[in-house]
C-alpha cells in the first residue's frame, strides 16, 4: 500500500471563517501543487536536518572490530517567501454587483486566492521571482550534468519544456507552509485610494498573505527531462522518460510526473506512432506505473540548458 501524506488542501486553513469556499476548491489550477505532500511551520522559517554521508558498516572477523563511522548530518535552513493575494477595489464596483457588496468581495477572494495557488505552483516549478520567491525545482536541477537531469536533446533556443519526476513524501520534496498553515485574511476595511488619473475614491481593501517555501529533500527527490521541444525527434518519448527513470536509486524511484500539455500530446503521439493497432493512442495518465499531472506553469518557451 502507497504511504499517505498530508497535501495542501488538508493544512492550509483560513483565518476568516465565514468564507464560502473550501481550500481544494482555489487548488484546481495548481495541480502540482494540490498533488506535493505539505508540511506546516510554526514560524516563517523552517531548519531541518539533510543526511549527506551514510555511516560506515560492514562485516567482521571473530574477534576482531570495524570501523565506526557515524552518518553526517547538515542543517538545512529555507527561508519561507511572502504570498500575497491582498485586493483591492472600487465601492462603486462592488456595491454595484447583482448580489450586493459582500459576495463581489467573497468572489475576489476566491479569485485572488486561485490565482495566488497558481502563482505558488509556478514558483515551486521555476523559480522566477528572484529574492522574494524560493528555491525552485528548476533551481535544483538546472544543468544535464547533474545526476537526474536528462535532454531530449532539441536546439532551438527558447522553444524548450520540461518534464519533472517528483517525489513527493517525507524527506522528499513537500511545500511548507507557515504560520502553522494558517493564511491571514485580514477583514475588510475601506481605505482612500488614489484615481487613476486624478483625485481619490473610496475602496474596499483586503489584506490576504500566507508564507510558503519548497522542501528539497535530497539529490534523488527530484528529476528532470530537459530540452524538450518541436525539433524533429526531440519531443517526449517513453524512452526518454525510461532513461530519467533509471537514474533514481531502487526503491525511491519518483511517484508523479509533472509536465504540460505539448508534451502530454508528443507523448500520446509517440505512442500512436508504435501501436499495432493503428489506432490512436489515448491521452496517457502514466508511465510505467507513475502517475501524470499535466500543469500550465511548466512553458513550451524555457531556455535550453
Amino acid at each position: 500500500m502507497a504511504d499517505d501524506y498530508y497535501t495542501s488542501a488538508q493544512l492550509i486553513q483560513f483565518n476568516e471563517s465565514d468564507l464560502e469556499f473550501d481550500v481544494s476548491d482555489v487548488l484546481n489550477d495548481a495541480p502540482v501543487l494540490a498533488a506535493l505532500s505539505a508540511f506546516s511551520v510554526p514560524g516563517t522559517q523552517l531548519l531541518y536536518m539533510k543526511q549527506t554521508a551514510d555511516p560506515s558498516v560492514g562485516f567482521r572477523a571473530l574477534n576482531d572490530g570495524v570501523d565506526n563511522d557515524v552518518a553526517t548530518y547538515t542543517q538545512v535552513s529555507v527561508d519561507l517567501a511572502i504570498a500575497d493575494a491582498s485586493f483591492n477595489i472600487d465601492i462603486a464596483a462592488a456595491e454595484g454587483y447583482r448580489l450586493g457588496a459582500a459576495a463581489f468581495i467573497a468572489l475576489q477572494m476566491r479569485n485572488h486566492m486561485q490565482a495566488m495557488m497558481a502563482k505558488i505552483e509556478d514558483e515551486l516549478i521555476n523559480g522566477d521571482n528572484g529574492s522574494n520567491g524560493f528555491a525552485s525545482l528548476s533551481d535544483e536541477l538546472n544543468s544535464t550534468s547533474d545526476e537526474t537531469v536528462i535532454s531530449a536533446g532539441g536546439e532551438t533556443s527558447d522553444t524548450g519544456s520540461s518534464v519533472y519526476l517528483i517525489r513527493s513524501g517525507f524527506n522528499d520534496c513537500q511545500v511548507a507552509w507557515g504560520n502553522e498553515g494558517v493564511i491571514e485574511a485580514k477583514d475588510t476595511t475601506i481605505v482612500r485610494t488614489s484615481g487613476s488619473s486624478a483625485g481619490t475614491f473610496p475602496s474596499y481593501y483586503t489584506a490576504v498573505t500566507g508564507y510558503c517555501g519548497l522542501i528539497y529533500g535530497s539529490s534523488y527527490s527530484a528529476g528532470r527531462i530537459a530540452n524538450i521541444t518541436e525539433d524533429s525527434g526531440k519531443g517526449l518519448t517513453d524512452a526518454l522518460i525510461a532513461e530519467a527513470l533509471s537514474k533514481f536509486p531502487a526503491g525511491r524511484g519518483p511517484n508523479m510526473l509533472a509536465m504540460n500539455r505539448r508534451s502530454l500530446f508528443q507523448l500520446q503521439n509517440s505512442r500512436t506512432a508504435t501501436n499495432a493497432t493503428g489506432a490512436p493512442a489515448p491521452y496517457p495518465a502514466e508511465a510505467f506505473g507513475v502517475p501524470i499531472i499535466v500543469t500550465d506553469q511548466i512553458s513550451s518557451t524555457e531556455a535550453l540548458i
